[in-house]
């Protein structure tokens, strides 16, 4: 399978910049899969289109402040974004440019010139860095850092994206990219489904800045994805699959959520373990599922999805979900409408 065909041509202008006035008010795309069908909406008319029973999970991860920018002793300005914590104060980052970044280096972060060290290279641009050991980590993180927002958003981040680059039911903090299709919901919508007689369940899987990037390998069976912390209720899984089991819709929200669901289903954790937190039972891992045409979907029945980005992995998963030459024609009917694209965009409910 080549890369080159989950490739298509987007407009500049249609990425969009900045969030709509209101989360609900995104345009909707209603696809069909079985009867090629795709209409209009609004995001707001969303509930109508769920059944009684139906399952919705949702990814409750936190973006964190993860993106710095300081400078070495030479006066050489560094950018670090934070991937994933490897123990209290010391993560894996990355750190650009890279071929000025060298083990043993310190970089200066504000005006109290707080050092971060650079420990050693990890590869694909990685470091592992520790953090100021005088100060808090969450405390060096909210004085220091913002919001990691996508490259593909041209502009600095803003005191809107603090709040509008996050799920209005997000808990866990460890994310340094949005699960961007729970950015349309709000805490009004979400009663609503619930009083429809739906259950909204959440489950973590921790976005790593890997999820956005394009794929490199043009064979697409090449590619390989980073791993990505999963953490769901043990109780959960097994109301899960009761729900299943019975007949009832399971929808997914967002492909995070999807990649957490089927790597569940298919014992794809790495490091899989039951733990203990907050007094309950929790299946915890990590995975590096990578979806793509071919893969049998066995928990998903429902996708809600943003319109991703060409020859992305996450391109790849809808395909699979939807079909290829589906999802490509549908996207080519949206950039004809002009719907708003990536993060910050319009979105899709794939049925």
């Amino acid at each position: 399978m080549k890369l080159s065909d989950f490739d298509y041509e987007l407009p500049p202008e249609l990425i969009a910049q900045y969030p709509i006035q209101r989360r609900d008010q995104s345009r909707l795309i209603l696809l069909h899969r079985r009867q090629k069908e795709v209409r209009e909406t609004r995001f707001s008319n969303f509930v109508r289109y769920l059944y009684p029973g139906d399952l919705l999970l949702v990814n409750e991860s936190k973006v964190i402040p993860a993106r710095f920018f300081g400078s070495k002793s030479t006066k050489a300005r560094i950018e670090i974004l934070l991937v994933a914590r490897v123990e209290p104060g010391k993560w894996r980052a990355l750190c650009r440019p890279s071929r000025r970044v060298h083990p043993g280096n310190r970089i200066y972060i504000g005006e109290e010139r707080e050092q971060v060290e650079v420990v050693e290279e990890m590869g694909g641009g990685e470091w592992l860095i520790s953090l100021p050991p005088g100060m808090r980590e969450e405390d060096f993180l909210l004085k220091y850092g913002q919001v990691p927002l996508p490259p593909y958003i041209r502009r600095e981040a803003e005191k809107i994206d603090g709040e509008r680059y996050q799920t209005v039911y997000a808990q866990r903090e460890g994310s340094v990219a949005a699960p961007t299709a729970g950015l349309h919901f709000t805490a009004e919508m979400l009663r609503r489904i619930e009083n429809k007689g739906c259950t909204v369940m959440p489950l973590t899987l921790h976005v790593g800045p890997g999820t956005f990037r394009p794929l490199e390998e043009e064979v697409v069976e090449n590619n390989v994805l980073p791993s990505e912390f999963i953490m769901l209720k043990s109780d959960y899984w097994d109301a899960i699959r009761e729900a299943k089991a019975s007949g009832r819709r399971i929808i997914a929200v967002g492909t995070t959520t999807t990649r957490a669901l089927e790597a569940l289903a298919l014992s794809r954790l790495e490091e899989h373990k039951i733990r203990r937190f907050e007094g309950e039972e929790y299946i915890t891992g990590w995975t590096d599922l990578f979806i793509y045409p071919g893969f049998e979907f066995k928990i998903v029945d429902a996708l809600v999805t943003n319109l991703h980005l060409p020859r992305s992995s996450l391109l790849t998963m809808v395909s699979a979900f939807a079909g290829r030459e589906e999802i490509l024609k549908t996207y080519q009917w949206a950039v004809a409408r002009k719907f708003r694209f990536y993060s910050y965009g319009d979105v899709m409910f794939i049925k």
